[in-house]
């Protein structure tokens, strides 16, 4: 079975995802009158499932909108102990090791899985499970945050596919893990 696990994040200049309150308001620093989504629905049209932390959960549940996905969303969460009835069907709760829980989604037919949130990217990258990063870098010095990358226990070698601008600001770079 050919699996793939992928990311596709944003972060500042100087590496973090959201600020030092949890916040990622800087994400509408670079006016998009447009709506640009530069490749993000075309990636998620390659994903059959995605994969996040409680944080990046419950962050996502307060955005003032509807559910954003229309794919299964699987939770990681050491503290949560039920997805919310309003979600229920859309997200579920899954618990283990990350070799325990990419079996269960895969048993289930999902095998290209979109990984998001700090803490989730991190762990996967840990256990060296990240085929693939699409990182948008915004030209913004945060000064503190929330991390994308934290240490590893070995270096991870990756090749940049593509590097593109969009908006005329925002560095957009694709990597594929080198093995």
């Amino acid at each position: 079975m050919q699996t793939q696990n992928a990311v596709y994040i944003a972060q500042s200049l100087d590496g973090y995802i959201a600020d030092k309150n949890g916040g990622i308001a800087w994400l509408d620093s670079i006016p998009n009158p447009d709506g640009d989504d530069m490749g993000y629905y075309a990636f998620l049209n390659r994903m059959d499932a995605l994969v996040m932390g409680r944080i990046t959960f419950e962050t996502v549940c307060g955005f003032d909108c509807e559910w954003p996905y229309q794919k299964p969303v699987f939770v990681l969460s050491n503290t949560l102990n039920e997805i919310p009835e309003s979600h229920q069907g859309k997200a579920f709760l899954v618990k283990g090791t990350l070799p325990e829980i990419l079996s269960q989604i895969h048993q289930k037919g999902y095998t290209r899985l979109y990984i998001d949130g700090g803490k989730t990217i991190q762990a996967f990258l840990k256990a060296d499970l990240i085929d693939e990063m699409i990182i948008t870098t915004f030209p913004l010095l945060l000064g503190g945050g929330f991390p994308l990358f934290s240490e590893l226990i070995q270096p991870l070698a990756f090749e940049v596919q593509t590097s593109k601008i969009f908006l005329g600001n925002l560095v957009q770079t694709h990597f594929v893990r080198k093995r």
